[in-house]
């Protein structure tokens, strides 16, 4: 499970965009979303850092947390 702080996140059309840009990277990814804490755990198969990148590339600013 990968999770981010994604502070830059804050509506409902946020949290799509951002499934969304995970799935595109992974189809199979399971994506879990709190807005209200801005966090967003992954369970995929890909790496970490093109997780991150996805985000990024959808607009959003993800930080990692351990």
């Amino acid at each position: 499970m990968i999770t981010f702080q994604v502070n830059d996140m804050t509506c409902g059309h946020c949290v799509s965009t951002v499934t969304k840009a995970v799935k595109g990277l992974d189809a199979t990814a399971q994506v879990d979303i709190d807005l209200a804490a801005h966090k967003v755990k992954v369970e995929s198969a890909r790496p970490a850092g093109e997780v991150a990148a996805a985000i990024r590339e959808a607009g959003f600013t993800p930080e990692p947390l351990a």
